[in-house]
């Protein structure tokens, strides 16, 4: 009887213990290990900044992102997402980090000694240690012959957020528009690049910038009558090109985020250069306003204004200076004529494409290959502005195009231009890669409209595209699939 009690003792004991020791440690260390593991809603708020200022939308997306719901994540965890790239060497990467820091010390030297000499004392001075910690100089040493940026690196999410809400330290016209010099021909049809209104936004970290402000309601279209070549660039169409780009896998688009700029604050007070100081005016609405420096443009009806002050518009980094970095402009053998009434031709000759098969560099390598995935990246935009592209010298004829200015896409919601796809249609070959996530991405489960309206939702300036504009991407998805 009492050894009966004892036993009947010690497994209540036991019982008891282990239920304790299950309530308040085991239990609590695996939800730890769980949330540990990513798998908490707001895990992906880790590393975020949010912004008082314009109403911290990029945190307030995040949140509301399910990790179990998101197609965008899904997308991001298939197969044909996470293949390993080809094994990585020393001569693949674009900058070498010790000679990179060692150009922005020089840089930031010679930019404090000009400061000290005009007498300009307003905001920090330039810093090289302040770049080798900031996430410019992790965007720029990431680039290599393969793509401008991996595919999950956390340095790209705060870059974005840097573009939106860092504190910008001068402003002056882009380098394109100074080369200029104001000397502009208005019978030209093709005006320079130069010629539209944009500015260059510095960091004190040696961050650079585009900022295109606002030109067009997201809501309307680009009339019929418009030739492609006189089309507005829209500042929307720069943001949803990069994150289209991220979702086709190509990568080859530098990264571009929405911001709300204080015009007279923010651009106006922080330049040096008087031409862009005289260009801003008050509109008969109490509106500050400005306009470009070349003399086509160069007059109120061709301005930007703010609501009073504040203007959106994309922000697109800066590419590593071509001091280090060297890049070869090329014609599209697809240019369009640019003219009202020639045609190109590629337009006329149903075998152009061979012709172009037997050119040197389009004659081997992936130099061709890689113009019809620009081809098929600008049909979904709906982009016809591809008189050029830009690649590093440093990779030779097989280093990708970079996907530079898009702000002429997304301008058409209602008209699929077929001409775009000449390339595909004409040469008869495709990436299998490229193929393989189209076919995906037409997919109900990955559907590519899904995909991009939660990606821009990441965005400060979300709604970035209107509806029908992420429709007419299904609609041209499918034209792509029936071509290919």
């Amino acid at each position: 009887m009492w050894t009966r009690r004892n036993r009947f003792l010690i497994v209540l004991f036991l019982s008891t213990a282990f239920t304790v020791d299950l309530l308040f440690n085991i239990l609590p260390k695996l939800q730890q290990q769980r949330l540990s593991r990513g798998q908490c809603p707001c895990a992906e708020l880790r590393g975020t900044r949010p912004n008082p200022a314009n109403g911290s939308s990029g945190a307030q997306a995040r949140w509301q992102l399910s990790p179990t719901l998101s197609k965008l994540r899904q997308l991001f965890s298939h197969p044909l997402y996470r293949v390993q790239s080809l094994t990585r060497g020393l001569g693949d990467l674009l900058l070498e980090k010790a000679a990179a820091v060692k150009y922005y010390d020089y840089k930031a030297k010679r930019a404090n000694r000009k400061r000290a000499r005009t007498g300009n004392v307003t905001g920090a001075w330039y810093s090289s240690q302040a770049y080798q910690s900031s996430n410019w100089l992790k965007f720029h040493l990431t680039i290599d012959r393969y793509a401008l940026y991996p595919r999950a690196d956390p340095f790209l999410d705060l870059l974005l957020e840097d573009l939106a809400i860092l504190g910008i330290s001068e402003v002056d016209y882009t380098y394109d528009e100074k080369a200029l010099k104001g000397r502009c021909n208005c019978k030209e049809v093709v005006k320079p690049s130069g010629a539209h209104l944009k500015v260059l936004l510095k960091f004190q970290n040696f961050g650079k910038a585009i900022f295109k402000p606002m030109r067009q309601k997201r809501e309307e279209e680009t009339p019929a009558d418009v030739f492609y070549f006189v089309d507005i660039q829209r500042h929307n169409a720069e943001i949803a090109a990069f994150h289209l780009d991220r979702i086709l896998d190509f990568r080859r688009v530098p990264p571009v985020a929405g911001r709300r700029v204080h015009l007279s604050k923010e651009i106006q007070d922080l330049t040096q250069n008087e031409d862009l100081k005289g260009s801003f005016f008050t509109s008969p609405d109490h509106n500050v306003c400005f306009y470009s420096k070349c003399l086509y443009s160069c007059k109120t009806e061709y301005a930007v204004c703010g609501r009073p002050h504040q203007v959106e518009g994309s922000v697109s980094a800066f590419l590593p200076d071509l001091y280090i970095a060297q890049r070869e402009l090329i014609k599209n053998p697809w240019s369009r004529s640019y003219t009202f009434a020639d045609k190109a031709e590629w337009e006329t000759n149903p075998n152009y494409c061979k012709k172009i098969k037997r050119t040197p560099p389009y004659n081997e390598g992936s130099r061709l290959l890689n113009i019809i995935d620009m081809a098929i990246f600008d049909f979904l935009t709906g982009n016809m502005d591809r008189h050029h592209f830009e690649v590093f010298t440093k990779f030779g004829k097989d280093g990708y195009i970079i996907h530079f200015d898009n702000a002429r896409g997304f301008g058409k919601h209602s008209h699929d231009e077929l001409s775009i796809l000449a390339p595909l249609t004409q040469c008869c070959r495709i990436k299998k890669s490229t193929l393989l996530r189209l076919n995906l991405l037409s997919q109900p489960g990955y559907q590519l409209s899904d995909v991009m309206r939660e990606s821009l939702l990441l965005d400060t300036l979300s709604p970035v595209l209107t509806e029908p504009h992420l429709l007419a991407l299904d609609r041209r998805l499918q034209e792509d699939d029936n071509l290919s």
